[in-house]
């Protein structure tokens, strides 16, 4: 007779029991890296998802090269493998017809940007290979991470719907969760059922419905990207993100299949472009948005739209993370937790970055039981993540700000946003972007040079090239104080929420 070993007894109390160290809510990004990291340890662990078929969304589409090394480390990157993941170099700006093209800088072993100037021997010696980030099928890639956690033996999946967290009878302390378990598809038939841990980590999305009563926060929209899918879309240069910026629109556009390429269309909450009287979703795109691509990229375009139909739509959230060390037994995390505008790609490398951080931190907790250790370890993560969510949390909101100007302030600093890559003056800001270079200050730094060349900019616009344009100066003094006024409006409020 074959001996029982821990791990088998575990697996009962998982399957039979529906007891475990852990309990993950939610399948997806941050719940499968979460749930994978900390079976690693030998923690046994509940994963539970309402749906188990492969999504279909329209994000979550573009990791960068900071989160491609934090999924290696997690052990979970051989899930880009096999899913026609396109490789992606660094980005590509169109600025109203004109473009700049920039490469994720080269790293050295330290994670600092190795400048052309750098000539060291040991330098060089240090350098590694150009860093790149990956684009695919969003739903492709999940299913790759939930065959990873399905394999682990110290994980078990479970196919059901997650409706209230389980308290005890004599503290707060959350104790698990209530589900309902689809038993008859045709009848809509569900039996109730529950699942308990020492811990519950609860990511399910940005759409939480526990988010309200446990963080007490409510997301800020002001906007939706709704998407297209464009065939053999002719884009170069190959192997980059694109952002085109017109005069009244942001398009991303990256390739995420060796034929597919993603376009995602922001479009501000209410704005008349696109009233129902002007058309429309429909109706922005086809006349504000097309003419703002370069030509050979709008018929792919119009053949996406031709299908007649509202594309699919996602809503751009903001959401600061909160400091979790009040709620015993429950933790809320992921885009649960904390969001950005997709406009930079960084919500998966944050999720990836996260879920290694937490994991490193609960290890050294032996019993997950400890409310007290686990919310020490709560109050560590919540600022040694900051290094990078911080960087990229700020540079989406600021960017997004520039690119979709909406007044005369913002638009100057977007043209000195532009020229300031024309000038080369990239590679850090890129590999903050790519979550490779974490120094919130250094962001800070180049937020603020890009604000004094739009300034310069303007006023040399204002006083123009004749003596008779001292006259303006007084006027050009009045402009770069307005124009320095709304970067720090765009940038201190999102950075200081940064800092508690």
């Amino acid at each position: 007779m074959a001996s029982t070993t821990a791990s088998d007894i575990k697996r009962e109390r998982r399957e039979l029991h529906h007891e475990a160290d852990v309990v993950v809510v939610g399948a997806g990004i941050f719940g499968c890296a979460i749930a994978y990291a900390l079976a690693n340890q030998g923690r046994s662990v509940i994963l539970l998802e309402r749906w188990m078929h492969e999504p279909d969304r329209i994000v979550g589409e573009l990791l960068q090269p900071g989160g491609v090394d934090a999924l290696k480390k997690l052990g979970l990157g051989r899930c880009l493998e096999g899913i026609d993941a396109i490789p992606c170099y660094g980005y590509h700006v169109i600025y109203r017809g004109d473009d700049c093209a920039f490469p994720y800088p080269v790293m050295n072993n330290k994670g600092q940007v190795v400048f052309p100037t750098d000539n060291e021997t040991d330098e060089k010696k240090s350098l590694i290979p150009r860093p790149e980030g990956r684009g695919f099928h969003h739903g492709r890639f999940i299913m790759k991470l939930r065959e990873a956690c399905k394999a682990h033996s110290n994980i078990s999946i479970f196919e059901t719907e997650v409706v209230a967290t389980i308290k005890g009878q004599n503290s707060l302390a959350v104790l698990g969760v209530e589900t309902r378990t689809t038993i008859n598809k045709e009848a809509n038939e569900k039996q109730p059922d529950c699942f308990f841990g020492d811990l519950t980590i609860i990511a399910d999305g940005y759409a939480s419905k526990f988010r309200n009563d446990l963080l007490n926060k409510t997301p800020v929209i002001r906007s939706k990207f709704y998407a297209l899918e464009l065939i053999d879309c002719p884009f170069p240069p190959q192997g980059y993100g694109h952002v085109c910026i017109g005069d009244a629109s942001v398009v991303l556009l990256y390739q995420i299949g060796t034929h597919e390429t993603r376009a995602l269309i922001d479009v501000p909450l209410d704005t008349p472009a696109a009233s129902p009287a002007n058309g429309g979703v429909r109706g922005y795109i086809e006349k504000v948005v097309i003419p703002a691509l370069p030509k050979h990229v709008q018929p792919s375009v119009v053949r996406a739209l031709a299908d007649g139909k509202i594309p699919k739509s996602m809503p751009n959230s903001w959401l600061p993370s909160s400091k979790q060390v009040h709620n015993d037994g429950v933790l809320v995390l992921g885009d649960a937790h904390n969001m950005r505008h997709p406009l930079t790609g960084g919500g998966m490398t944050v999720a990836f970055n996260d879920a290694l951080t937490l994991s490193e931190l609960l290890n050294e907790v032996p019993n997950l039981a400890d409310h007290k250790t686990v919310h020490k370890a709560m109050a560590e993560f919540h600022w040694k993540r900051k290094t990078l969510t911080s960087i990229i949390n700020v540079l989406a909101q600021a960017l997004y700000s520039l690119f979709a100007a909406n007044d005369w302030q913002l638009r100057a600093l977007q043209r000195g946003c532009f020229r300031y890559f024309q000038l080369g003056m990239t590679d850090e800001p890129v590999a903050m972007l790519g979550g490779m270079l974490r120094r919130p200050l250094t962001l800070a730094s180049h937020f603020f040079t890009v604000a004094f060349l739009a300034i310069w900019m303007n006023t040399v616009d204002v006083c123009g090239g004749s003596l008779l344009g001292i006259w303006k100066l007084p006027l050009a003094i009045i402009q770069a104080i307005m124009i320095l006024w709304k970067a720090c409006v765009v940038f201190l409020p999102v950075f200081g929420t940064e800092l508690r």
